[in-house]
């Protein structure tokens, strides 16, 4: 079954490693490893407006590549 993660979980996963033991952001990456989660329009667009940086961008674009989304990287 595929799972729909919303913005408010996407937002600290790509944000800082900060969030590392955060539960929802440790099952969106148990997520992305067993590729389960789908990443819908409007929520891209949403993650997209708030990138401020290269690297956040990198981030972004190697997890949504694969869109079925294969891993996160650490």
């Amino acid at each position: 079954m595929k799972v729909i993660a919303d913005t408010c979980v996407w937002s600290p996963a790509l944000r800082r490693k900060a969030f590392v033991d955060d539960p929802y952001v440790r099952e969106l990456r148990e997520l992305i490893r067993e590729v389960r989660v789908q990443m819908i329009g409007p929520i891209r667009q949403e993650i997209l407006s708030g990138v401020r940086s290269e690297k956040q961008f990198r981030l972004f674009k190697a997890i949504s590549e694969k869109d079925n989304t294969g891993g996160v990287p650490n």
